[in-house]
């Protein structure tokens, strides 16, 4: 073998022996080189530099406290005028359902109701004409038209019932008046019941003579209407929508309370110094003495325990403990008060005051005046409208007024 065989054969084994000890080398590092961290458990990130860098705490907040503002109390809130309603109207009462809606009764030749939203818009105008054959009252063919008076909502609002002062069309009698001077000569006349849904006049049922003021207990059983002129009491069925009783009262029964038990009803007797106590179970008749002259509208507080009576006669109002039947307030709010609307908080009372054109805001703890503010000529109904807290006054001149409250 040469020498540069040999040296040939050499630079082979050299060349191997390097490859072999550099493939060592790496393999070492690899084995030896520290092992990554872990992530780490609340998911934050791996600092690259050698000082630990701690992942952004987290905290959850508690909820926010939510604190509820009391509304401010009814008697707070002084009245203010923010429309005033006109048209072909000569609204003898408003009544708000709690729906939105508020109800005015056009008595006596207007022949409507006239539905209003709660803002005042108009949305629509009701006829009080009906086929009463068609409700099963034959005897009056053709279209017989009435005069609506008062009216209630359903505590279920599902229908608004309206008492009609007067019928007109054939086989009815003389015109129904104020001064019919007892029982005998009128016609008796009807009660509608309005769908809420749809605005139309869905049921009839004859009551006695001359109806005014309607109430519906709020178990939702009883229609109570008193008559004017048949010096008595209609209690109607709801369910059937049919007269189950009449209770005798005296002359010129009108204004009715029921308790929120639905176990009595409280009748103004007009003509007479009395408010009558009917309990609804037993239909008996117990009264409330020389309560004032011409008790003409009640109203009951939330709690049932006082009753507000209007003495149209006294040209006072009065506060009335139920429990005794003893008047512990009485105030004088204007020239024959006529028609009242309480607060759904119980703390102020409204009242129109008929001759002298005002209405009156009494607080009721103690029966102080707190506001009275100038109407239209003749107020005679008024309301409270629980979802925009206004008061709404039916005047005779022909608008009704809305009040912010």
């Amino acid at each position: 073998m040469n020498t540069l065989t040999q040296r040939r054969i050499a630079a082979v084994f050299l060349a191997a022996a390097l490859l072999v000890a550099g493939v060592v080398l790496v393999f070492n590092r690899t084995t030896s080189a520290p092992t990554a961290a872990a992530p780490p458990a609340n998911g934050g990130a791996v600092s690259s530099s050698t000082t630990s860098v701690p992942a952004p705490t987290t905290s959850t907040a508690p909820p926010p406290t939510t604190t509820t503002v009391p509304a401010v109390p009814e008697i707070d809130r002084p009245l203010n005028l923010v429309r005033t309603i006109t048209g072909q109207i000569s609204p003898k009462s408003v009544d708000a359902t709690g729906t939105g809606l508020v109800f005015a009764q056009n008595m006596m030749y207007r022949h409507t109701m006239t539905v209003y939203d709660n803002a005042g818009a108009l949305v629509k105008t009701i006829p009080d004409g009906v086929d009463l054959a068609a409700f099963g009252f034959p005897g009056h063919p053709g279209l017989s038209r009435g005069a609506p008076v008062e009216g209630a909502v359903s505590p279920d609002h599902r229908y608004f019932y309206v008492t009609n002062y007067s019928m007109y069309g054939a086989a009815f009698g003389p015109e129904g008046s104020d001064n019919c001077r007892g029982p005998g000569g009128l016609s008796p006349s009807f009660v509608y019941r309005v769908a809420l849904k749809t605005l139309a006049i869905t049921g009839v049922t004859q009551v006695g003579m001359v109806p005014k003021y309607i109430a519906v207990t709020p178990d939702n059983r009883y229609v109570l209407v008193t008559n004017w002129c048949s010096y008595d009491l209609s209690v109607i069925d709801r369910a059937t929508f049919k007269e189950v009783r009449r209770i005798p009262l005296g002359t010129d029964p009108r204004g009715i309370a029921v308790d929120r038990s639905s176990s009595v009803a409280y009748i103004a007797v007009m003509g007479s110094r009395d408010v009558a106590r009917l309990d609804l179970h037993s239909f008996a008749l117990s009264w409330f003495r020389d309560v004032g002259l011409s008790p003409r509208h009640v109203v009951i507080d939330p709690t049932g325990r006082y009753l507000y009576v209007t003495l149209n006669g006294d040209s006072r109002v009065v506060k009335l403990d139920t429990t005794t039947g003893t008047v512990i307030a009485r105030v004088a709010t204007g020239t024959q008060p006529r028609s009242m609307a309480i607060s759904t908080d119980g703390t102020a009372l409204y009242v129109v005051n008929y001759e002298s054109n005002t209405v009156t805001k009494l607080r009721t703890s103690d029966m102080s005046i707190v506001q009275t503010v100038g109407v239209g000529s003749h107020p005679i109904g008024i309301t409270f409208e629980p979802k925009t807290h206004r008061v709404w006054v039916a005047c005779y001149s022909g608008e009704i007024l809305v009040f912010d409250a």
